[in-house]
């Protein structure tokens, strides 16, 4: 481990993407498995797999709040904690640390709260049908009392990351990620306790990776401690970090909003079989979508330092780096996908139904993926620069002005095959966002890079 807090503004940017991108890459599809593994097991349950993996994939959008929370305190202070860094002022990193570290137990006691006490009414409303609601409630009433494990594990773990400690990262979530593939089939098939199993895995599991990310964090070989002198929020170091983590909390959370748009669209066009294609649709995505945010996550310690340090030249080479991996990941993940859609299928169910059915979604829902390289490469460095309205601008835009409006339009206008046309939906959309994030970037990027060279 390199103990020279300048190593991001002096190692060749080639080399040092690598090694931080490589562990926050694996990290982001080792957490992939935490949700997938889940699912996979639970479509293999006897006789009911494929109605009890339709109740979990209900309980999608509610999991994808409690992330965005995580993501709207910790993607903004983390950015700007390296800033800090990159500036030599590690008293202000360090309390933008102690903030976000509170601020994160607050947000987790009320999520919890909110959760036991309102789950049923919010997963009705999120698409369970009264064949599903059962496997949803049992399954959200466990994850629930792990929430604070889940909170504190991808909030404090972006910190880490942030100072350039990627394999530490890494550990943390590999720790969980190994433990739930462990514990899961023990608990839904040795015990069988069936959904409530692969809940009890999932809680136990971040609760071993929290440990590991805290006494990293309160010991001695971090850059940046937890200390308690931090603790007492401040206006002035919360707000700003809350600011820019809007927009990765605009980008998750509409995750769940949109969730809810497709299941309660597909459950009235195409029944339970639609909704239970739709939970193996947002996971393949995820194939797509995690390991390019770890790409971005593995650029945001360089470029965020080496703009506190006014360096443009490897501030340009960071993010031309980061678009051509992310362009070259996405299109190749978008050519296996096309060319064997119902081998991703056949990873979560055996159900040859909803397996053909699963295979020609796939291919719409997903036909301009490879186009997703360009979109989150631009909005990771939107974040990593600071600048929180046109990441915020970005994520709406794509989510609340694009797709929800189109996955009631589209059914309206292709009424002979409805089910089909709201997943048409997201392509349309991904195309134009990602043409108005690369105009939007281009000009927001040469301004950014002027303003520091002009200082």
């Amino acid at each position: 481990m390199n103990n020279d807090k300048d190593f991001l503004g002096t190692e060749p940017v080639g080399k040092l993407l690598m090694k931080l991108a490589l562990p926050t890459v694996a990290a982001q599809i080792i957490n992939m498995l935490y949700n997938i593994v889940d699912r996979i097991y639970i479509g293999h349950i006897p006789k009911v797999g494929a109605l009890a993996l339709t109740g979990v994939g209900v309980c999608m959008p509610l999991i994808m709040i409690v992330a965005a929370f995580a993501a709207l305190v910790s993607n903004g202070g983390a950015p700007r904690s390296t800033i800090f860094m990159g500036k030599g002022d590690i008293k202000s990193a360090e309390k933008t640390l102690g903030n976000c570290f509170s601020l994160q137990i607050i947000v987790s006691l009320v999520l919890t709260a909110v959760l036991l006490l309102w789950n049923r009414d919010f997963l009705l409303a999120f698409g369970a049908s009264e064949n599903t609601i059962e496997y949803a409630v049992s399954y959200m009433n466990i994850y629930a009392v792990g929430t604070i494990f889940v909170q504190l594990t991808l909030g404090m773990n972006a910190f880490i990351t942030a100072q350039g400690f990627a394999k530490i990262g890494m550990l943390s979530v590999l720790i969980g990620a190994v433990t739930n593939i462990v514990l899961d089939p023990i608990f839904i098939f040795g015990f069988h306790m069936g959904v409530r199993g692969a809940a009890l895995a999932t809680i136990l599991s971040q609760a071993l990776s929290c440990i590991w990310v805290l006494s990293f964090l309160f010991g001695k070989k971090t850059f940046l401690k937890i200390r308690p002198c931090n603790f007492k929020l401040q206006g002035k170091i919360i707000l700003p970090s809350l600011a820019l983590g809007l927009s990765i909390f605009i980008m998750q959370a509409s995750e769940s909003i949109i969730s809810v748009c497709f299941n309660s669209s597909l459950l009235k066009y195409g029944g339970d079989i639609a909704v239970g294609a739709m939970t193996i649709l947002t996971s393949v995505m995820q194939f797509a979508m995690l390991p390019l945010q770890g790409l971005g996550q593995g650029a945001q310690p360089i470029i965020s330092y080496n703009y506190g340090a006014r360096n443009t030249a490897r501030v340009k080479a960071a993010f031309k780096l980061l678009l051509k991996t992310s362009l070259t990941y996405s299109t190749f993940l978008w050519i296996c996908v096309m060319i064997f859609p119902k081998a991703f299928a056949a990873l979560f169910t055996p159900d040859t139904q909803l397996l053909d059915f699963t295979g020609n979604a796939l291919r719409i829902y997903m036909a301009v993926m490879f186009m997703f390289g360009i979109q989150i490469a631009c909005q990771m460095t939107f974040n990593s620069l600071g600048k929180a309205a046109a990441s915020i601008v970005v994520a709406v835009m794509r989510k609340f002005v694009l797709l929800i409006p189109l996955i009631y339009i589209m059914p309206a206008i292709l009424r002979n095959n409805q089910t089909i046309a709201v997943y048409m939906a997201e392509p349309i959309a991904d195309v134009i966002a990602v043409t108005f994030t690369a105009i939007l970037f281009f000009f927001q990027f040469k301004k950014a890079l002027n303003s520091i060279e002009q200082r």
